[in-house]
């Protein structure tokens, strides 16, 4: 429940804000899980490393204070099995918001550090995955963004986000059977490496 209302509120927070200095960011990102889970004794189930498109908007309040909603392409991961190899792919959104603050200094490399909310939203199953649920979790996030000397609005910026994500999955009759579990949660937890590009208007 905790999840949910943290995700809800910072939400309504970025809602909230009507008119002011908006920014952009277009950036790739390598989506790692950092967790397998075991699903039967000796049957480890994982997922793989991604990579997407991760574009974002970003609300600044002040100078240090921004919120900022990634809005990113569907992730393909393949989840295999030990011992017996991929077993389905899972496709899913992961739209996060976050409540950011960031460090102003008189360099060009601004800081900033963030936590919010974010969801795993299943597209689509393939394989032995016949359902994936919906889940909420805590993210964080830190990073830089730099500004070169000829730039007005662009600039440049690498982040890291944690999230704790364990999506709930019903496998199939067939595998049900094998493993003797009809479902389980599939421990992702993801670190997200991003970099990109900014611009403020």
């Amino acid at each position: 429940m905790l999840k949910q209302i943290t995700l809800i509120a910072l939400m309504g927070l970025s809602a909230s804000a009507m008119a002011g200095p908006w920014q952009v960011k277009v950036g790739a990102s390598s989506l790692a899980p950092t967790s397998d889970t075991e699903i039967a004794p000796g049957l480890v189930v994982e997922a793989d490393q991604e990579y997407g498109f991760t574009p974002s908007v970003e609300y600044f309040f002040n100078d240090n204070i921004s919120a900022e909603l990634l809005l990113a392409a569907p992730f393909n991961h393949d989840i295999s099995a030990q011992g017996l190899g991929k077993i389905a792919k899972i496709k899913h959104l992961p739209p996060t918001i976050t409540a950011k603050y960031h460090f102003k200094n008189s360099t060009r490399f601004t800081p900033y550090v963030g936590l919010g909310g974010t969801a795993f939203i299943a597209w689509d199953e393939e394989g032995a995955a016949k359902d994936v649920k919906e889940e909420f979790g805590i993210a964080g996030q830190v990073g830089f963004n730099y500004q070169p000397a000829d730039a007005k609005n662009w600039g440049v910026f690498v982040d890291v986000r944690y999230a704790d994500l364990s999506p709930e999955v019903t496998l199939d009759d067939a595998t049900a059977a094998a493993v003797g579990k009809s479902k389980f949660n599939l421990d992702i937890d993801p670190i997200v490496y991003t970099l990109g590009y900014s611009y403020k208007f």
